[in-house]
């Protein structure tokens, strides 16, 4: 007995890729797309809220490391809430951020199955490549926040007015610690951007090398305005890691580049602005042939006479 299959069509990824899909079914899929982004969210937030008090202490252990922040039996102190709802406040926020972090893979996803339809399969294939090293550079520089937070705050207390508490009120603390981690963790995606002048042909390992002064200037200068700790233990960490990061990234250009041939051109090695080489050797001109002259033009054949309307055209038309 035979039984007829039934053909499956392309599916959307491929209408999307080739162009088939009509404007009302883009709209359409982006609703669904943002739907489960949304749903993936809530699943986050609803985790996160049993895990912000936890999350709540880890992000308080910097502050209990400081002198003067715990009793004689070595509990650490609490931080000050100014408000009735700070408390709640405080988790729900703390909530929200593990729900996007929690939830990340689900609507990261839906977000590049909207756009991946669009991008070339190499596009594709860098874009993964990329995305699988800025999580941990991320990551590494949220760790290093983290542990260079209590010595910002150290020196924050160190260099202020003396005889005061140094019992913080909780919004403020937790704002500063969530600002170093998340300014750590995007300033640690700087040699993503070099990464990617030289993997598209911009600019090669060289010419990134010559930058260097600059690169160290701009980051020492980035680390001192946008760091929220003016001392100057947490400024010199960040430019030092991003000046290390950055050789670093110079280093896997030069890899790049050796793989891929590059500086082994015929006008590798000469600069741009240098004049080409000339040859200024004179050549004697001798005298030049006799020319022939010219032979005379006949002239041109009588035009026939046009026929008669009647006899233009013959027996098919």
């Amino acid at each position: 007995m035979a039984f007829a299959l039934k053909k499956r069509g392309p599916s959307d990824f491929e209408r999307a890729s080739d162009g088939s899909m009509t404007l009302i079914e883009h709209i359409r899929e982006l609703r669904n797309r943002l739907f489960r982004a949304s749903l993936g969210i809530l699943g986050g937030l609803i985790a996160g809220f049993w895990l912000a008090d936890p999350v709540f202490f880890l992000l308080k252990r910097p502050y209990c490391r400081l002198p003067g922040t715990t009793d004689a039996l070595g509990h650490c102190q609490n931080l000050l809430a100014l408000a009735p709802t700070t408390a709640f406040l405080m988790k729900l926020k703390l909530a929200l951020w593990l729900g996007l972090i929690i939830g990340g893979p689900i609507w990261l996803y839906q977000l590049w199955a909207f756009i991946a339809p669009g991008l070339h399969r190499s596009e594709r294939k860098w874009a993964y490549v990329f995305v699988a090293i800025a999580a941990p550079l991320f990551a590494a520089g949220g760790v290093l926040a983290y542990f260079v937070v209590d010595k910002g705050l150290g020196f924050l207390m160190d260099a202020g007015v003396g005889g005061l508490s140094n019992q913080f009120e909780v919004t403020a603390y937790i704002a500063f610690v969530t600002n170093m981690i998340l300014l750590f963790g995007v300033a640690f995606e700087f040699p993503l951007i070099l990464l990617m002048l030289n993997f598209t042909g911009v600019a090669s390992a060289r010419r990134l090398l010559s930058w260097w002064r600059v690169v160290i200037f701009v980051s020492f200068a980035f680390a001192a305005i946008a760091t929220p700790d003016p001392g100057p233990f947490g400024m010199t960490l960040l430019a030092s890691a991003l000046s290390l990061l950055y050789f670093v990234a110079v280093g896997v250009a030069f890899l790049n580049d050796k793989r891929r041939g590059r500086g082994r051109e015929m006008y590798a090695g000469i600069p741009d602005d240098e004049v080409s080489p000339l040859d200024l050797s004179a050549e004697p001109v001798g005298a030049s042939g006799r020319v022939e002259s010219a032979s005379p033009i006949g002239a041109p054949e009588p035009i026939e006479a046009p026929a008669p309307i009647e006899r233009r055209y013959d027996d098919m038309t």
